[in-house]
């Protein structure tokens, strides 16, 4: 058992994203342009409109997982760049322990104060002030982080430590299986780019004929929007759309 609990105050938890206001306005205000797009190419009524207003605000939770994804992502990288710093300076001959302490202030200067990696190192820092075991503070760190490979550090760093090891090996070896994982991650990122934008190109066609035809012909589609089989039909319609926009998305969302 470790004898350092994680407590509600021992950093953020990088496995929930909390939206802020202004995110969830944002998203809230890209939901709701959305639904009124939907309303008017489907339906050409504003009480669709009004009725889909409640998913509108449901929306940007939807987009938790995404932004969380995204938040860990830039987490990893940011990692990568610490157990090379931190590498550095073991192989300076520095102790463990001056070393996180430099570690921290280096990661200052080269990603900022503002970076989630700085302020994780600034709170391995002041944790080694109060006398508590580094293995305990990594372990912390890589509860909250969520990620795979931090974790996995974390043990080999503390299996490391109380049987002796060579930490600089073990601390560089992580830094280069992390950087060959985001190298491989970024490669399939590039290589599905054109899929992606060919994706976003096409989530956009059915929206174009449809404001082409009501430009160009609008009483051509009138008994889609004024008779119960004609809204039926766009109904069946809109749901094949989303359905077919999720599995896109699915289909794209490629994880190493």
């Amino acid at each position: 058992m470790r004898s350092l609990r994680i407590r509600k105050d021992s950093g953020n938890d990088y496995r929930r994203y909390e939206l802020s206001l202004p995110d969830y306005l944002r998203q809230l205000f890209r939901a709701l342009l959305f639904s009124g797009l939907l309303a008017y190419c489907f339906y050409q009524s504003l009480l669709f409109f009004f009725l889909s207003i409640p998913l509108a605000l449901l929306y940007p939770f939807y987009l938790r997982a995404s932004l969380r994804k995204q938040r860990q992502r830039k987490l990893l990288l940011e990692f990568r760049e610490a157990l090379s710093v931190l590498s550095s300076l073991l192989g300076a001959g520095y102790s463990l322990e001056n070393a996180f302490r430099l570690s921290g202030r280096e990661l200052n200067s080269l990603l900022g104060e503002n970076a989630m990696i700085s302020r994780e190192f600034q709170k391995i820092s002041e944790g080694l002030k109060q006398k508590l075991p580094i293995e305990d503070l990594l372990f912390d760190f890589s509860t909250r982080s969520g990620l795979d490979e931090i974790r996995n550090f974390s043990e080999l760093f503390s299996v490391a430590r109380k049987s002796g090891g060579e930490l600089e090996t073990i601390i560089r070896r992580s830094s280069e299986l992390i950087h060959d994982k985001i190298g491989i991650s970024e490669e399939i990122l590039t290589l599905s780019a054109a899929r992606r934008y060919e994706q976003r190109i096409m989530n956009l066609i059915p929206f174009l004929l449809l404001l082409y035809m009501k430009l160009s012909s609008p009483d051509f589609l009138r008994i889609l929007y004024e008779t119960a089989a004609g809204r039926i039909l766009m109904s069946f319609c809109l749901f094949l759309y989303l359905l077919a926009v999720r599995l896109s998305e699915r289909i794209l969302d490629i994880e190493v």
